[in-house]
């Protein structure tokens, strides 16, 4: 499975940003990740194959959404009110959720996002 991501930018605060991902197959769960400069790689959001379940880091809650289109082979994050602390490189990954929590068997290549204040 190859994956791309695609839809970061330079934004401000409280801003609103769409990142997309394109994958060229399968049957997966898939999530965002994303990696601030100097800090290790945290999840983001998760959401099932079929888009009935769907999880968020806390620091997300209420502000981001993950979606997918299975017909176009495509999932989606859309964040608003976005803060200096949402800046980051943004990662999707396909894999198998357990516990709430993906597994990646696949990343794709980041997108960077950069929040000011």
């Amino acid at each position: 499975v190859q994956l791309q991501a695609y839809g970061g930018g330079l934004v401000q605060t409280g801003d609103s940003l769409r990142l997309s991902c394109a994958a060229s197959g399968g049957t997966y769960a898939m999530g965002w990740f994303r990696q601030a400069p100097g800090k290790d790689r945290e999840a983001v959001a998760t959401i099932s194959w079929r888009g009935g379940l769907k999880y968020y880091a806390d620091s997300v809650k209420g502000r981001f959404a993950i979606s997918r289109d299975n017909a176009e082979n495509l999932m989606y994050l859309q964040m608003n009110n976005l803060k200096p602390e949402d800046t980051a490189v943004y990662y999707c990954a396909a894999g198998t959720l357990e516990s709430g929590n993906l597994r990646p068997s696949y990343w794709g290549q980041g997108t960077l996002v950069t929040v000011s204040s």
